[in-house]
């Protein structure tokens, strides 16, 4: 009797448990998986006729998969990934930035043409990927990668030192470069480090581009750098900040609180915390050289800032508008920023001091 009752005791805890896993899964994550990606493991972005995907969005794709402990969905990602944006081998080749629909029949790469952040994304993520699930193959992924980011997407700027630059092709001329503050995250810089140079260089560089980018305290879309000049900040230059920086928000929110850089780039983007708290939503657009903003940013960009408000109840209102008004299934980009602030808000993941990944895999639910 006493053995059949601690079976039936176990049954129940076995169940129980079963079912606490099936109910405290990352709901987002799976929500996106219905709407953007396909069976074979491509993430499509709807809101262009031709249906198309981007390495943007397979390197996130990867990064939610690792936060969510998706192993399955990890490698359908990176196997459509290699097969179709890097010649089947990630190793030896940057992935091209953009596939679609060509002509009527025909699914192809539609540039070849690299981007840096969805590289340094994918880098980060194989290595992080092979740290946590132990498995050797990522980790050899990543390292031949990465040697193809350096030498393929890293220049020395006079005046600057080592800058990575958004892609292979087109950013760079005799005199001057252009950037976006917004491809490599400092956390993820600081992650690279471990590699030596450029990486150590890259982190201080990096810095000095979204702290004297930000002259207002909001960080442009894109900004070039010329040589003897500097930084081109003239107000007939018209910088944005918009649809791209509002990751240079998220990723710093998401710093560690240890890292020493965070405090001063909280500082320097206070202006974009203080207009968000005084309205309640981010704002669309703000001219980086005046301060002035248009527009109310969509429920992405709320999300986006969770991590980054600093003000309490600055951040329990943008909270309640994420949960009110959630991404839908033709929102790409909105959800992807959902997913990151919103998933830290939730503890799903969190960034270490020097730049790992911390999932909650064992948390009972996020509350």
């Amino acid at each position: 009797m006493k053995t059949l009752l601690r079976g039936a005791i176990a049954a129940t805890l076995l169940l129980a448990a079963a079912s606490t896993h099936a109910a405290c899964s990352w709901p987002a994550w799976v929500q996106f998986k219905k709407d953007y990606l396909s069976d074979g493991g491509r993430v499509i972005d709807p809101s262009d006729a031709r249906k198309i995907t981007t390495s943007e969005g397979q390197s996130y794709g990867l990064f939610f998969a690792l936060a969510a402990n998706d192993r399955p969905g990890f490698d359908k990602i990176l196997t459509w990934t290699e097969d179709n944006l890097a010649e089947g081998d990630l190793a030896a080749h940057l992935p091209a930035w953009l596939w679609g629909k060509k002509g009527e029949e025909e699914w192809a790469i539609l540039d070849t043409n690299s981007a840096s952040d969805a590289d340094i994304w994918i880098v980060w993520s194989l290595f992080e990927a092979g740290r946590l699930w132990k498995e050797p193959r990522y980790t050899a992924l990543a390292q031949g990668l990465l040697k193809h980011i350096v030498s393929e997407e890293v220049v020395s700027v006079p005046g600057l030192g080592s800058m990575l630059l958004p892609g292979k092709i087109g950013f760079a001329e005799k005199e001057s470069w252009r950037f976006n503050p917004s491809y490599l995250p400092p956390q993820v810089a600081q992650y690279l480090t471990r590699f030596g140079a450029p990486w150590t260089t890259l982190r201080e560089t990096n810095l000095r581009l979204l702290l004297e980018t930000a002259p207002k305290g909001f960080s442009p879309d894109w900004v070039s750098y010329e040589k003897n000049r500097g930084w081109n900040l003239k107000p007939e230059s018209k910088l944005v900040s918009s649809y791209d920086a509002i990751r240079v928000y998220l990723w710093v929110g998401m710093m560690h609180d240890s890292d020493l850089q965070k405090n001063r780039l909280l500082a320097r983007l206070k202006p974009m915390a203080a207009l968000t708290a005084k309205n309640g939503v981010p704002p669309e657009k703000v001219n980086v050289t005046t301060g002035a903003a248009q527009g109310n940013g969509a429920t992405g960009f709320s999300a986006a800032l969770l991590p980054f408000m600093q003000n309490r109840d600055a951040q329990a209102v943008l909270r309640q508008r994420v949960a009110d008004n959630p991404p839908g299934s033709d929102a790409y980009y909105s959800y992807v920023l959902t997913l990151f602030g919103q998933g830290w808000d939730e503890h799903r993941f969190r960034f270490t001091s020097q730049g790992e990944l911390q999932p909650d895999w064992g948390q009972e639910c996020a509350r």
